[in-house]
Order: structure tokens, then sequence, then C-alpha cells
């Protein structure tokens, strides 16, 4: 089937679903995927440890469920977030997942499988100079094994911003963003949530690059913010420098069928400022007060 044709096929999909969905992780993306797909009906499931800590989700109606396959249904589709681990804990999480035996997994992982890399597509080789590159390249070939008896679908996500994350935090902070000295792509969590609940509701497989239109250097990122929140620009010496790429994440979101609602930093800060409780009413704060912070 072409990518066309794909394309066509999956837009006449209903946009509702009825199968639970599992969530392995309750974190800053699945958090914001949980909200919408409680919203829209859909029966969530999260694996996760202390499930005291999420109230707010329970009174959401999210289903909370040990580490453990009992309580988890089987046969559903499962959005896996947990980053690498050690070898101990990798296996009893590989466990896990063959024992509640999903029929669809989507993996969250990273563009550091590409390594050093600095323009990725679609087309890119994984190329991981690291032991955090490699763990996710490793278990990227585990879901997507020929052997796996389920579908999968892979999304190496650029860095993940939204309100509570990104340059805006550290700048409230009086610090400099940490990804200083190269060019960085970047995803706004809700674009990230929308590709997850398309993926499930699709049955593209693969690993797909991830991000939004406009890669740009921390650096320019935060000078912008600052004058767009009116706060001094910190010392940048309390930011440091990591292997930054430009991403390209145009095929995925075709395929999908999904339009990016934060195109770049420039719509995606604001908004999550706005989320924040940001108000530019209120006097903005002087050099002082930022660097005390």
């Amino acid at each position: 089937m072409s990518r066309t044709e794909f394309s066509a096929l999956y837009n006449r999909w209903p946009s509702r679903m009825t199968e639970p969905v599992v969530l392995l992780g309750l974190g800053f993306t699945t958090q914001r995927l949980a909200r919408k797909l409680c919203a829209d009906g859909v029966p969530v499931f999260a694996a996760v440890r202390g499930p005291e800590r999420f109230a707010e989700f329970e009174a959401l109606g999210v289903r909370f469920c040990p580490l453990r396959p009992e309580g988890i249904p089987r046969g559903a589709a499962l959005v896996h977030t947990i980053p690498p681990l050690n070898d101990a804990e990798k296996s009893a999480t590989r466990t896990l997942i063959r024992e509640i035996s999903p029929r669809r997994i989507l993996y969250i992982s990273s563009t550091s499988v590409y390594g050093a890399q600095d323009r990725v597509s679609e087309t890119s080789p994984v190329a991981p100079i690291d032991d955090k590159g490699a763990a996710r390249v490793d278990e990227e070939e585990w879901i997507a094994s020929p052997q796996a008896p389920w579908t999968s679908l892979i999304l190496r996500s650029a860095a993940i911003y939204g309100p509570g994350r990104g340059i805006q935090v550290r700048l409230r902070e009086g610090k400099f963003p940490r990804g200083a000295g190269g060019v960085v792509s970047r995803i706004h969590v809700d674009d990230l949530a929308a590709l997850l609940g398309a993926g499930i509701r699709s049955e593209l497989t693969g690993a797909w690059p991830v991000a939004d239109g406009l890669p740009a250097a921390s650096e320019e990122v935060a000078a912008w913010c600052a004058e767009f929140i009116g706060w001094p620009l910190p010392d940048a010496s309390t930011g440091f420098p990591v292997v930054g790429r430009s991403v390209d994440g145009t095929a995925i979101r075709k395929l999908l069928g999904v339009s990016l609602k934060y195109s770049s930093y420039q719509t995606g800060i604001p908004a999550s400022l706005r989320e924040e409780g940001w108000n530019p009413r209120v006097s903005r704060p002087s050099r002082s007060q930022v660097s005390s912070r």
C-alpha cells in the first residue's frame, strides 16, 4: 500500500475508539494523552509505581494497575514510555509486556538514536554514540522484532516541551537552556500526544522521527522567549552543550493525517506560558529577581 493510499484509508477511520489503551508509565506526555483519551470515552489503564501520586487522573477515569499483569487488559493497545532501564528492570518490563500480550505497541523513543548526525529524516539510519542512544535502539529492536506477536509504531521524539517544561521554565529559574551550543528540534507535548492517539488508531508500523517545523539553536529560542516575556536573559554559563540536530518530522505527520497545533516554539511557548498562568499584564521581574530564583 502506498503512503497516499494509506492516508486515504486512515482518514476514513472513526475518530472515536472503544478498545482499551494501556499506558506503561504515566509521565509528561502520557498524562496529556490520558486526558484526551478519557475525554473521548476511551478506557485507559495505567501501569505505574505509586498510583497514589495520580489521584487527579483516577478522578478522570484512569484505572491504575501495578506493574504486574493482573488487572491489565490483554490484547489492548500499549503505549510504552519507560526510558532505558538496567538489565533486571528491562527484563521485568519485557516479561510484563509479553504476559499482557498487546495487539499493538507504540513506543516513545528519542532522536538520540541518530547520534552525531546533524540533519535527520525518516530515511536516516540509527547511529548511537552513547549508552542511552544504544539502549533506545535495543528497545526499539526488541519491540519491532519480526517474531513479535504485536504490531508496533516507534516515535523517535525530538526534545519535548510544554507547560511546566522547556526553555520558559529555565528562564523563570534564572537559568540558561540546557541545550546550548547547537541547533535543536522540539515537539510540543500536545502534538506528540496527538500523534500517539492517531498511531493507536492506525496500523502504520516502523520507526519515525517526530519534531515540529522549526529547528533552532537554544540560544535563539532563549533570546526570543526572554524578549517575549520581558525578562532578562540569564548568564549563558548556567547552560551546558548537547548534541543537537535538525529533525524532519514531516513524514509521520502526513501518514497519520496529523497537523501540528504548534508548528514552532513561537506558538508553543506562548501557549505553555498561558497554561502555566503567565499574565502579561502583571509587572515583569527585574534581573535581580530573576537571578535569585
